[in-house]
């Protein structure tokens, strides 16, 4: 459970004070985020904006605990001999590569103007007009990320927030008083935003994205100050302002089908060349980041060659496609025609599976979902069909009970009895809701049978295993199942369960890292497969909390 850090009233502005500001905006956005996905209509109306700023704000708080080596929002940490320039830096960091959607991506571009600032020297700048400057960098760097900005947006309230806080820095008020007066031009501002765009005018809402950014900038005031916002204190805050409801339908709205999002290596001239690509594509395209590292995020309705416009740039990777048809059927209550039920066990792997369109049932190790929670999984896919992804053998009967119960419903469900995570991520990669569902069934079931599966584990206690006796510690190599090698680190028994996965061939090798395995593992991995197998390629994700240290899929 996520505890808030008690914030010290004080003019400063250092690491202690970002930490703080992390962890309650995080805890902000977790409250609202429900209510700012219900309002959510601009740019699409696919009610994910509460989402993704929280998911977003989540990975921006992770990084910065580990740069820290602070606990995640824990009231204790050691915080006292980090700079604000290593903090603001993390912060921002940690939001670029975990951006989500549109609103989310505009967020990480926010931090990194305020990290720009923040990060360096800051002369003869008092606390409170160094904020001023930063938070008028962050807009100004988020109006440019942007390639057709539109007023009305969190842009808008962005800048009304910058104007506010230049106008408190400039009559030397302390950073606390700056971040009042931001937090007070913000929700002005996004109070009239429903006048400014007609889509939130039509609805009777408030800007979604621009409610998400009221709360980050209330948790800033909150860290400098001690002081919490009233809840009460922004009109329209997570919920419609008072107008009758009537969402756009989003057939009316026309629009790309697909929102395409990658992180994205390449040097600054090729990422300019790209964002007139992407523009000639689609729209609502945002273009985020630095040094090397962007994160892209843009509608279209050619999925692919929006990825292949990052190939030509550089070398795009966490690659994530979302169809908007069936997000915007769900969000105004309709039935979508096919969905897919993930049983994942990580948060992180429940995320990847989201992100792919699934509905997730999330697992901690050893743990069985009952009936129940399937078949609750697949009555909120709220779909006509339904493909159910079973998260290993000892779950198949439970899938088979709940998938019964959901045919009674009149549901037509198929279970795919994958036993690994990985082979669930495999049958999602070739899921194609416009196949036939018999066909897309075959399809899914063929992806996950090819995929050889294997994973790392720590011996509790000494065992006889298949592969000899273990230790109490010892790292024990899983493949499609049964302990085929016995290591003491997981770097050799990784390495040694990889080439005899791939002794047998592959084009694919897939890298689930478990949440205490560091990156350089998946770095020095990615290097021993490209070493010693050329045409095999490798990608890598983060499992999460409740994941094992390392899964292995190989295609």
């Amino acid at each position: 459970m996520q505890h808030e850090p008690q914030p010290q009233p004080a003019d400063e502005l250092d690491a202690r004070a970002v930490r703080t500001w992390s962890s309650l905006a995080v805890a902000a956005l977790g409250r609202a985020r429900e209510d700012i996905d219900a309002i959510n209509v601009y740019p699409v109306a696919d009610a994910d904006t509460g989402t993704n700023l929280y998911l977003t704000a989540e990975s921006a708080d992770r990084a910065l605990a580990e740069a820290l080596g602070t606990p995640p929002a824990g009231v204790s940490g050691t915080t006292a001999d980090a700079s604000l320039a290593e903090a603001v830096r993390a912060y921002a960091h940690g939001a670029l590569i975990g951006a989500r959607g549109n609103s989310g991506t505009i967020l990480a571009q926010l931090l990194r103007g305020v990290a720009e600032v923040l990060g360096g020297e800051p002369g003869e700048r008092g606390p409170g007009r160094l904020l001023a400057e930063a938070l008028t960098r962050a807009a100004e760097e988020a109006y440019r990320a942007v390639a057709h900005p539109v007023e009305g947006t969190m842009l808008t309230v962005a800048a009304a927030a910058a104007r506010a806080g230049e106008t408190a820095g400039a009559a030397a008020a302390s950073a606390a008083d700056v971040a009042l007066a931001a937090y007070d031009g913000a929700r002005a501002a996004l109070a009239d935003t429903p006048g400014q765009l007609a889509e939130l005018g039509r609805a009777g809402v408030v800007d979604a994205g621009g409610c998400g950014l009221v709360a980050v900038l209330g948790a800033l005031w909150q860290a400098l100050s001690g002081r919490q916002p009233a809840a009460e204190a922004v009109r329209g805050r997570a919920v419609p302002v008072p107008q009758p409801p009537r969402p756009c339908d989003a057939d009316e709205q026309g629009g790309p089908g697909y929102e395409v999002i990658y992180l994205l290596e390449a040097a600054e001239p090729d990422v300019a060349q790209l964002r007139e690509r992407l523009d000639g594509l689609g729209d609502s395209l945002v273009v985020v980041g630095g040094d090397g590292l962007w994160n892209v995020h843009v509608h279209v309705d050619d999925p692919g060659a929006a990825v292949e416009a990052g190939v030509v740039a550089g070398r795009p990777y966490r690659i994530r496609i979302t169809h908007f048809g069936d997000e915007r059927r769900r969000a105004r209550g309709e039935r979508v025609q096919r969905a897919v039920v993930a049983v994942v066990p990580g948060e992180g792997l429940a995320g990847l599976c989201a992100e792919a369109g699934a509905t997730t049932v999330l697992i901690r190790p050893g743990e069985t979902p009952d009936a129940a929670a399937l078949l609750d999984a697949v009555r909120r896919a709220h779909a006509r069909e339904v493909v159910l992804l079973t998260g290993g053998a000892d779950q198949r009967a439970v899938a088979a009970a709940a998938a019964e119960q959901a045919r009674a419903d009149g549901v037509r469900v198929a279970v795919i009895p994958t036993r690994s995570a990985v082979q669930g991520l495999a049958a999602l990669a070739v899921h194609d809701p416009e196949n036939s569902f018999d066909e897309d069934v075959v399809a899914m079931t063929a992806a996950a049978g090819a995929t050889r599966y294997g994973e790392l584990a720590v011996a509790e206690r000494q065992s006889f295993t298949s592969a000899g006796i273990c230790q109490a510690g010892d790292v024990l190599g899983l493949i499609d199942g049964d302990v085929a090698v016995i290591g003491s680190g997981l770097d050799e028994t990784a390495q040694a369960v990889l080439e005899r996965m791939l002794g047998s061939g592959g084009e694919l090798v897939t890298l689930v890292l478990g949440p205490e395995v560091p990156d350089a593992l998946a770095e020095r991995l990615e290097a021993y497969v490209q070493h010693g197998h050329l045409a095999v390629d490798t990608v890598t994700y983060r499992g999460g909390r409740y994941s094992a240290p390392l899964l292995i899929g190989v295609e």
